[in-house]
């Protein structure tokens, strides 16, 4: 059997492999530290707007028609063009193409949004656009250009560049009579016919970069996964910083047992009856029949406390009562604020009737 010497147990409690802590995951949040392809989003948003794009080509196709034709008829209109009518003519062609161009902008941004949100939610932070001296380190650098990711990264885009380039290949194949008897037809039939294999091939070279996305977020999710592991000593570390310093606990242990100590004495000059035993043990109890089933305990303690319980009684006028057994037992199986146990209600009410006799002669 091999002995672990304290050097590999440090070692083996240095290594990250354990997974991370909800803590840690927030911390790692709040810094921009989440899962994220960026090939998903683009692939996403390349497919969208290719989709968009052939749903909205017969609009925007008069729109353009319409944006030329008046373009020509206005420059027609003007046989003396001067700098004012240019700029009218430029005004309005603006006009015009914004009203054409804008919804594919507003598509591109919203799904560029909802790709994003996808991923890892709303997230809202400064942390990564803070100046960072290591960023800018030329040792890291040369480091990420010969590391395992640079590796993944290329061979990402070169799995993409074959990927696009076997698709839009094989649909040109596919329509080769097609692209060859295009010095044949008018412009518009060529237009048409290009427009068609563009959409074609648009959405499903698309729908192929999607597919090396999609490894793409495991392979990120991998790493991030990797990333964020921690030691045995990083959680324990974790959770000792979590709870807080030991002093800092103990004090306010302390504070709370002092101000519990204060209330539990606020309690003592309501008692009916104190049970010694007679130098060690005090308990305080107090009985009302309209409230209460049975008497409860509403003070106890031991030696300096039941010493503090029983000059408080005094002052208060509270009877002491000494029964050695019934106070220990009591303090050890009663706690403050409970009712006393069916097994001690003849002794207690024994000890009530006495007490309640005392009070009447007085």
């Amino acid at each position: 059997m091999k002995l672990l010497l304290p050097l590999d147990i440090q070692y083996f409690a240095g290594e990250k492999t354990e997974k991370a802590t909800p803590k840690k995951r927030k911390d790692a949040r709040k810094k921009g530290q989440v899962v994220k392809s960026q090939d998903l989003s683009a692939a996403i948003i390349f497919l969208v707007l290719f989709l968009f794009l052939v749903l909205m080509a017969p609009i925007m196709f008069k729109g353009l028609a319409a944006f030329f034709t008046e373009s020509i008829e206005q420059y027609m209109l003007f046989e003396n063009l001067n700098k004012d009518a240019v700029m009218n003519i430029y005004k309005d062609a603006l006009s015009e193409l914004a009203v054409i161009l804008l919804p594919i902008m507003a598509a591109a941004m919203i799904v560029a949004l909802a790709s994003n949100f996808l991923q890892f939610g709303f997230l809202f932070t400064t942390e990564t656009m803070k100046f960072d001296l290591k960023k800018i380190d030329p040792i890291k650098g040369i480091k990420k250009i010969l590391s395992l990711r640079a590796v993944v990264n290329l061979v990402k885009s070169l799995l993409k560049v074959a990927l696009i380039g076997t698709v839009t290949g094989s649909i040109i194949w596919m329509n080769l009579d097609d692209v060859l008897s295009l010095a044949f037809h008018d412009p518009r039939d060529v237009l048409t016919t290009v427009a068609k294999l563009a959409a074609i091939m648009g959405i499903a070279s698309a729908i192929a970069l999607l597919i090396v996305a999609i490894l793409d977020y495991i392979y990120e999710k991998f790493e991030y996964e990797k990333q964020l592991r921690m030691s045995k000593q990083d959680i324990k570390d974790e959770y000792k910083k979590m709870e807080g310093d030991p002093l800092i606990k103990s004090k306010i242990k302390q504070r709370q047992r002092e101000m519990a100590m204060r209330r539990m004495m606020q309690e003592v000059p309501k008692a009916d009856v104190v049970i010694t035993n007679p130098t060690h043990y005090a308990v305080a109890l107090r009985y009302d029949d309209e409230s209460m089933d049975a008497p409860k305990v509403v003070a106890k303690g031991v030696d300096f406390v039941a010493q503090k319980i029983k000059m408080i009684a005094k002052e208060n006028d509270i009877v002491t009562v000494e029964n050695r057994p019934l106070a220990r037992a009591l303090y050890d199986q009663v706690e403050i604020g409970e009712e006393v146990p069916e097994e001690f209600f003849k002794a207690v009410a024994e000890i009530l009737a006495y007490v309640y006799r005392i009070k009447r002669k007085i």
